[in-house]
């Protein structure tokens, strides 16, 4: 089964418009472990209008009391994550291109138009989160011709980067957007590279996704989980996503 890690990043948004700690990203991370969730993503910016230095060091010690369930910190090697990293010793970093100012993520690595010292640049960060015992993914449109390069540079996973899929199944194209994600999670497994997949997968879109893209490792779900946990719980969310990850095939 595709194994569920919950991205707290929106907790974290909601707790910073108060000084009170309220709601509390480690509480709110616990129930979601406790529910079944198989592990937990943050995505910390320099400017920390989310996930705060704080934060990346807090989940780190909630994790180390579950050992079964995976630390993963995304965002952009070149604007702090690899020394987060390099700090608290995740399970896996996700290496992803998005501008200090992006409101999300919002485009893959383009790996096939990369110039060189960037390409080089990447290839030592991504080194460096090897040395510290990370876990490397990269995350990817749903090109073909990306896993090979990312097998190249180092990586040891892609996350397909889902958005687009989203938005086709709301226009009733679902059927046709994950095909481009299916022929692109064969390629990265034939390059060696394990899949995960996020940004936009929902309770409604989720099924077909992992029914199609197989096998996927890891879906990385936040906005909307924790817009369904204002419906209907935490827990009894993160337990709903685990069932369309057990039972899509």
């Amino acid at each position: 089964m595709a194994r569920l890690s919950v991205n707290v990043n929106k907790i974290a948004t909601l707790r910073n418009t108060r000084s009170n700690g309220i709601p509390d990203i480690v509480r709110l991370s616990t129930i979601a472990l406790n529910a079944g969730a198989d592990g937990i993503t943050i995505h910390p910016r320099p400017d920390e209008r989310h996930i705060r230095a704080a934060d990346v060091d807090a989940i780190a010690r909630l994790l180390d009391d579950h050992p079964r369930a995976e630390f993963n910190i995304e965002g952009n090697p070149f604007h702090g994550l690899v020394e987060h990293c390099e700090r608290v010793r995740p399970d896996q970093a996700t290496l992803v291109p998005d501008q200090a100012d992006a409101p999300t993520s919002n485009q893959g690595w383009d790996l096939l138009h990369l110039a060189a010292d960037r390409r080089n640049a990447l290839g030592a960060a991504i080194a460096r989160l090897h040395a510290c015992g990370c876990r490397v993914s990269l995350f990817i449109d749903p090109v073909v011709e990306l896993p090979r390069l990312a097998k190249d540079l180092g990586a040891d996973r892609v996350e397909l980067y889902t958005e687009p899929y989203a938005t086709a199944y709301v226009q009733g194209k679902g059927e046709g957007s994950v095909q481009a994600y299916a022929a692109a999670a064969s390629a990265a497994h034939a390059a060696g590279l394990g899949v995960n997949a996020g940004h936009d997968l929902n309770l409604d879109n989720l099924r077909l996704f992992l029914a199609r893209v197989w096998p996927v490792d890891e879906v990385s779900i936040g906005h909307a989980l924790i817009a369904d946990a204002l419906e209907l719980g935490l827990a009894e969310t993160v337990r709903r996503y685990r069932v369309l990850g057990a039972c899509a095939r």
